[in-house]
């Protein structure tokens, strides 16, 4: 289990109350910007199934090999289980090589990817291209919050936060446009054409001040700082207090910071950040992003296949914005609430439309019902269970053992990721769409209950009192505190 604990990487910093608020330099952006084109990749591979498949299986295509059920199965689900490996081993590769430098590197298993895929004669090869690119979505999910969140001012981090989700669901939606015109084997060049830009643009970026500090590379580490600050800013304060964090955090004891996660007051937020995780995939929401074109060719919708996921692609881009305008005021219960509500109301009316369509009615006149339950649906998971584990994970963990929790917790949700793609096609042969919906649709019944039992209001309110009020003891300021990771699927 030590190999989790190197992803202690996370470093409190004390910000002074009365600092003047910081401006947002061009560098910082130009950084958030180049390695959140990873996450833009992250959600073109996520969506990649829902349009590949149905390519591979149209004669048109000459694919030299049978999809069957179990096939598509595994081409869904062997990403995030590839991911979950590829979230442990980021620990050890952002702490030995550099946050910056790791995340470099996962362009080029990107690139391969795509190539494995595009030239794939043989099932055994495409399940291979994507597990190498499920191996970089893990390590990259790591890596880049943990990247943000010691480059980014917290003065203006929300505004440069949303960045991942943002061109994540971008990358979602370049995939559901680019795959009504594509086969699947351009659609997976294209996929690895994307990890250029994203090469490019992270190889003019300098490594993470912290980084520096903890290898003893003083001088690089001014020099990154100032890079991020401007040339014209006084970083001598806040080069004092990375370094200051540095000595404090290396003289804690990193190595019992696993078995700390199921000590005493540590366990409650711990449990609370995997059971959002744990509702967050639980509601399907991968599977309807990696399934969205069979479903709506399932449902028999009156409106075309591909112009439903394009759609479908669209809502969810924008519903992002919508949400990082309402999470600091309304509150994150909230917008919680909201999203259980209309997630388990869609979700119903999904298992209502499929349930007569299977049994032989005529639902012809209710066509529209599969395309707008799911713009629902996806608005409503992208307000709420969408972004919110992520941020809260960042808000409710304690400093002392956020940085093996979040690994574990990271591992869990693409553990939960794999367990829902892999078994979709199976549960749907078993009970049929209606009662795959259904189930999805009682499991955020049970979120709803999960939130208002147990989840605490972290809206304005600083670290020290959440820490404060669920284990009764205050904490610093951390640097990555509000910072969200790119997303498997949506």
């Amino acid at each position: 289990m030590k190999i989790l604990l190197r992803a202690d990487t996370h470093v409190n910093i004390q910000i002074p109350i009365n600092a003047p608020k910081a401006k947002c330099t061009v560098s910082q952006v130009l950084a958030a910007l180049s390695v959140s084109l990873g996450s833009m990749i992250i959600g073109f591979s996520s969506s990649f199934p829902s349009l590949a498949v149905a390519s591979m299986q149209d004669n048109s295509t000459n694919t030299p090999f049978e999809v069957t059920d179990e096939i598509e199965s595994w081409i869904g689900s062997i990403m995030p289980l590839s991911a979950l490996i590829g979230g442990i081993a980021g620990g050890p590769c952002i702490e030995y090589l550099g946050r910056r430098n790791t995340i470099l590197m996962t362009a080029f298993p990107f690139i391969a990817s795509g190539l494995l895929i595009g030239l794939s004669q043989n099932v055994p090869q495409v399940l291979l291209g994507r597990a190498v690119c499920g191996f970089s979505v893990g390590i990259a999910s790591l890596s880049l919050p943990v990247y943000l969140g010691e480059t980014i001012q917290p003065e203006v981090r929300g505004t440069l936060g949303i960045l991942p989700t943002s061109l994540g669901n971008m990358g979602i939606l370049l995939c559901f446009v680019a795959g009504a015109y594509l086969n699947w084997r351009n659609l997976a060049y294209l996929g690895g054409i994307l990890s250029i830009p994203f090469l490019l643009m992270t190889l003019t970026i300098p490594e993470t001040p912290r980084w520096y500090v903890s290898k003893g590379k003083t001088k690089k580490a001014q020099k990154a700082l100032q890079w991020f600050r401007g040339k014209n800013t006084d970083i001598t304060e806040e080069m004092t207090a990375v370094e200051k964090a540095h000595i404090d955090s290396e003289q804690q004891d990193s190595e019992s910071s696993f078995t700390e996660l199921f000590r005493g007051t540590n366990f409650k937020p711990f449990l609370i950040s995997i059971g959002l995780m744990l509702f967050q995939q639980l509601s399907g929401i991968n599977a309807v992003v990696f399934y969205a074109v069979k479903i709506f060719e399932d449902a028999g919708s009156t409106v075309d296949k591909n112009l439903s996921a394009i759609i479908l692609g669209i809502v969810n881009f924008l519903a992002t914005f919508i949400a990082t305008g309402l999470i600091d005021r309304t509150g994150r219960k909230i917008l919680l609430y909201i999203s259980a509500i209309l997630m388990t109301i869609t979700l119903f009316a999904l298992g209502a439309f499929f349930y007569f369509k299977l049994r032989n009615y005529e639902v012809t006149a209710y066509g529209w019902i599969p395309l707008t339950s799911m713009i629902i649906y996806m608005i409503g998971f992208s307000l709420g269970l969408g972004p919110i584990p992520w941020l809260m994970m960042g808000e409710i963990l304690p400093a002392k053992i956020r940085g093996s929790a979040a690994s574990v917790v990271t591992s869990f949700n693409f553990f939960c990721t794999f367990a829902v793609t892999k078994t979709f096609t199976d549960v749907t042969n078993l009970c049929g769409e209606d009662g795959a919906f259904c189930i999805f649709g009682f499991i955020c019944i049970i979120s709803l209950i999960f939130v208002k039992t147990c989840v605490p209001e972290t809206q304005g309110r600083s670290l020290e009192e959440i820490e404060k009020g669920l284990t009764g003891r205050s904490r610093r300021m951390s640097a990555v505190a509000n910072m969200k990771p790119a997303p498997t699927a949506c």
